[in-house]
């Protein structure tokens, strides 16, 4: 009881530790948050401050070099299309590259997720500077970063082994799943496809018409929700009770060639993913249609 006492207070005071830092921090930790690593750095952490201050100038660039004018494209999702003109010395029509409205969602999703990861840093700023600061008022000898990354092997093996997934689901789940969201606050259809025409920001138009009686998005939306039920709770059933049936029913004393039923289950899982490969394998050959099709497109 005691134990799951101490696991609840000690989960409490790190989600407070920012708040305390900032609260008990002297000026020094309180200005690592403006200037990250600083704390580290006056007191005598060289590697570990260097390393923050460094993440802060590269995040400072970015934002400079790209982010505002990210976050701003977002914002208007484009205000140059792409336009046709003739060209009187080859003779041809040609096209003046415009704005793409959705690299401009795109550029400006990202921009918030690095914007969020600079808040995680600046409370890792401080939290360190007032950790040194802790040090320094007890006495106690400051670690280097050589026993900084010690503790990466140990008391913060955790931090290095979920930093990895955590950073991939960041990138290939989260990012393009915020994106396909805001995809539906905007009148992005065939009328208004990238590079060629720009697309806007409609807020909840497309909703309403989902929900009306005559509108397009109705039409299309309803009878696609309606077979996705159809298809989850036919699979459920079909995945899940059958299989438990089909198994409880193998492993019963009577049942004969136990051996080949549960050979034929798992070949009916092991086929597809093989002619999958087969197919892929196939498609991406020197002479397949993906390769084949480039050589003719490049010709």
């Amino acid at each position: 009881m005691f134990g799951k006492k101490n696991k609840k207070s000690e989960g409490h005071s790190e989600k407070a530790a920012t708040a305390v830092a900032f609260r008990k921090g002297n000026t020094l930790t309180r200005l690592s948050a403006a200037v990250w690593g600083l704390g580290n750095l006056v007191n005598g952490q060289i590697i570990k401050g260097l390393i923050m201050l460094g993440i802060e100038i590269g995040f400072l660039a970015y934002m400079v070099s790209f982010g505002i004018g990210a976050i701003g494209d977002m914002i208007t999702l484009g205000t140059v299309q792409q336009q046709e003109y003739w060209d009187e010395v080859e003779m041809i029509y040609k096209y003046k590259t415009g704005d793409d409205s959705m690299l401009c969602l795109l550029y400006g999703v990202i921009t918030i997720f690095v914007i969020l990861g600079a808040v995680v840093m600046l409370t890792t700023s401080v939290r360190s500077a007032y950790a040194a600061q802790q040090k320094k008022e007890q006495g106690k000898p400051m670690p280097t970063f050589l026993e900084d990354l010690r503790m990466l092997k140990h008391e913060k093996l955790h931090n290095l082994l979920l930093f990895p997934p955590v950073a991939g689901i960041i990138c290939f789940t989260v990012i393009p799943l915020v994106f396909m969201i805001l995809i539906a606050f905007t009148n992005y259809d065939h009328e208004h496809q990238t590079p060629g025409n720009l697309f806007d920001w409609v807020g909840l138009a497309n909703f309403k018409e989902i929900f009306s009686t005559t509108g397009k998005l109705s039409n299309a939306f309803w009878p696609v929700f309606r077979w996705t039920l159809i298809w989850a709770v036919l699979a459920t059933v079909t995945t899940y009770i059958l299989g438990m049936i089909l198994a409880i029913v193998i492993n019963r004393k009577d049942t004969k060639f136990k051996g080949f039923w549960r050979f034929t289950f798992v070949l009916s899982i092991a086929v597809p993913q093989f002619v999958s490969l087969l197919v892929m394998r196939t498609i991406f050959n020197t002479n397949g249609a993906a390769n084949h099709g480039k050589r003719m497109l490049y010709k």
